[in-house]
């Protein structure tokens, strides 16, 4: 461990963020600490005392912190060439474009590379606009599409639009939430009526001049919606009838993490487009949107992300891919996600607090509730900080904010997961009590 004496304490970064820090950067606990050394699956503070981190800096760190595999080759490439930008010819990034054209679904060939999420889905958005030569969007209730001005005006979460003047041209439609149905409806007896209603949102709520649709695979900070089966096919026949492309925005919950690949695998549907971010570079800033040949020959004019690509991101996307193909992470995300979600179940039979379980391998959301399906706001609070004192570090996301949210690294263990869950138990025992 790093001499404590460097250390400035929670104290000290609260009063400097204060002072030289734009106050919309907020931090979760009352009683931070301060984070300084990570090693896979665990975190440690400035005092020593580990934490197993079961949110992974929301899924970036999707296979651990340092990981001494990705890290070396990170290394390497730091000290023999950082940056060129895509003027000038360096092989790392066509051989991961390469890479992600083999693991991707169906046709999805051509990648436009960036450093994050949110210029991912700008960049996406653009795409569509491009090749359609339309200018609407649909996006859904509480998804998340990034920060950027586009972005933010793709986001369905009050709590992410703080854009005082959003970009027009955008309509929304109810998410795919069958614990919190906008139509009060119950699956499968529903005839998805959440994908039906995609027909009446384009037919009454725009002017037919629709680019894409954007749509999370999994909605993360939504709060881990999964949607039912079938429900990506049907909205794929929908979108297709009015020639509207379909973003898929992978950004959270690709490279693994649903027990695929990419969680749109599983719906046995290919994306016209599909955004990608976080777990890609395993902390290195990436991003893409990925697209078929088609598609990609609308965008001719000179376009560049001065980062995008370069070589240590590449190079680092190149050792995170290796590495979830050399341990099949998919697959044990899949084993220990299943588990993850049975003990969730169990809690929720013995909890009046846990009023659903939901997610897909190790993306698994409990939505804390009371007095029948009122958010647990301040309850939820206070399991997020139980939880931390108790060495455990978990997320909260949903529009209130009351979904404990578990999204370890992919090399997370079992024995790991077992202590996380008994945490989580007793945070919710005291809080019965």
């Amino acid at each position: 461990m790093t001499d404590s004496s460097n250390f400035i304490g929670p104290d000290e970064i609260i009063r400097k963020k204060n002072e030289y820090l734009i106050p919309c950067l907020y931090h979760f606990f009352k009683k931070p600490m301060q984070l300084v050394k990570g090693e896979m699956q665990y975190l440690y503070d400035h005092t020593g005392k580990q934490y197993i981190d079961c949110y992974a800096g929301v899924s970036v760190v999707g296979l651990g912190h340092c990981n001494p595999e990705i890290t070396e080759e990170t290394c390497k490439q730091v000290k023999e060439l950082q940056h060129t930008t895509t003027i000038y010819l360096t092989q790392p990034i066509v051989d991961l474009a390469e890479r992600l054209a083999a693991v991707t679904p169906g046709n999805l060939q051509k990648s436009f590379f960036c450093v994050s999420g949110s210029e991912a889905n700008e960049g996406a958005a653009l795409l569509a606009q491009l090749y359609t030569k339309k200018h609407e969007f649909i996006a859904m209730n509480n998804g998340l599409s990034g920060r950027t001005k586009l972005g933010m005006s793709l986001t369905g979460l009050s709590f992410w639009r703080t854009d005082p003047t959003p970009v027009g041209g955008i309509s929304f439609a109810p998410n795919a939430n069958c614990y919190r149905c906008a139509f009060n409806l119950k699956y499968p007896q529903c005839d998805l009526q959440c994908a039906e209603n995609i027909k009446t949102v384009i037919e009454t709520s725009t002017s037919r001049e629709v680019a894409a649709l954007i749509i999370e695979t999994i909605q993360g900070n939504g709060g881990v919606i999964v949607p039912p089966p079938g429900y990506f096919k049907r909205l794929k026949e929908i979108l297709e009838q009015y020639g509207i492309l379909l973003i898929s925005d992978e950004v959270q919950c690709g490279f693994g993490r649903s027990g695929k690949m990419f969680a749109i695998e599983h719906a046995g549907v290919v994306p016209d487009i599909m955004t990608v971010a976080k777990t890609l570079g395993n902390g290195i800033p990436i991003g893409a949107f990925i697209t078929n040949n088609d598609i990609a020959e609308s965008y001719t004019r000179p376009g560049a992300s001065t980062f995008g690509g370069n070589l240590v991101a590449a190079k680092t996307a190149l050792a995170t891919l290796d590495v979830i193909e050399k341990y099949d992470l998919p697959a044990n995300a899949a084993k220990l996600g299943r588990v993850l979600n049975e003990k969730l179940l169990e809690l929720k039979e013995k909890h009046r607090f846990i009023g659903d379980v939901r997610g897909m391998g190790l993306f698994q959301g409990a939505e804390l509730v009371k007095n029948g399906k009122e958010p647990a706001i301040e309850e939820t609070d206070i399991v997020l900080e139980y939880m931390k004192d108790h060495g455990v570090l978990v997320g909260k996301t949903g529009p209130g904010r009351n979904v404990i949210t578990f999204q370890p690294p992919l090399v997370i263990r079992m024995s790991d997961i077992e202590i996380a869950v008994d945490v989580f138990d007793k945070a919710l025992c005291s809080l019965e009590s």
